[in-house]
């Protein structure tokens, strides 16, 4: 699905994505002041983990942005969980009846396996994750600039066993290598984000509660669920 960029001249000139100067911002801080600049609504390709996460996100986005939604996770094990998950990503889109749009993916374990070997035992939140977490901004920042979205971004931030800064200098690295010698009207820019901030996890949860909707038991991947397990074993 492709947009149209009705301001192109405005949408990207006064907004100064430093890598260096954001590596120790309060992102969400920054975030709001960015969205706060923008003349009309934007378009963004947003990443989301699953159907929860995404309730609160999209309520803090939905007056700056047109929003489609990128159901892209790999790393979900095994496959009738991703297909739960993401059948509940679809039924919160249609019934919060927000306007928001979906784009899915093909199921692709394989390309998170390969990226997770050798650290199959890494503890939940470490090298694992964060391949785990270029793995998908890289898909969602690749779609967006194809389909030409003004930006790119995802759910991750909302979780407070995510590390937010981490997923922000991914996102603005990829932001940096991907428009390299590219003219301004093609760039797409990543939405630097905490969404945790602000009690936004707990609305997310209360939302989620709302809807009905089903919230896992572990992230996504079955080495976490594993190492969750063990840990959980040691401590009886």
């Amino acid at each position: 699905m492709k947009y149209n960029r009705s301001d192109v001249n405005q949408t990207k000139a006064w907004i100064n994505h430093n890598y260096d100067q954001l590596k120790n911002l309060n992102y969400n801080d920054w975030m709001e002041r960015e969205l706060n600049l923008f003349p009309n609504q934007k378009t963004i390709l947003l990443h989301s983990c699953c159907g929860p996460c995404s309730t609160a996100v999209i309520d803090a986005l939905k007056d700056y942005f047109h929003i489609t939604i990128l159901y892209y996770n790999p790393n979900i094990e095994p496959l009738e969980e991703y297909l739960k998950r993401k059948e509940e990503q679809i039924r919160y889109i249609k019934e919060s009846k927000l306007g928001i749009e979906f784009m899915d993916c093909d199921y692709d374990n394989e390309s998170f396996k390969e990226i997770a070997k050798n650290l199959e035992s890494e503890p939940e939140g470490g090298a694992r994750c964060y391949k785990c977490y270029y793995l998908r901004l890289r898909k969602t920042a690749e779609l967006a600039l194809n389909n030409h979205f003004d930006y790119f971004g995802t759910t991750l931030t909302v979780s407070p066993y995510k590390n937010a800064k981490v997923i922000n200098m991914i996102g603005l690295e990829l932001e940096k290598t991907l428009n390299k010698d590219r003219n301004e009207e093609e760039k797409v820019l990543f939405l630097i984000s905490d969404f945790k901030k602000k009690e936004g996890y707990k609305k997310s949860i209360a939302l989620a509660k709302k809807y009905n909707l089903y919230r896992q038991e572990y992230c996504g991947c079955l080495y976490g669920k594993e190492n969750r397990s063990e840990r959980e074993n040691e401590k009886i």
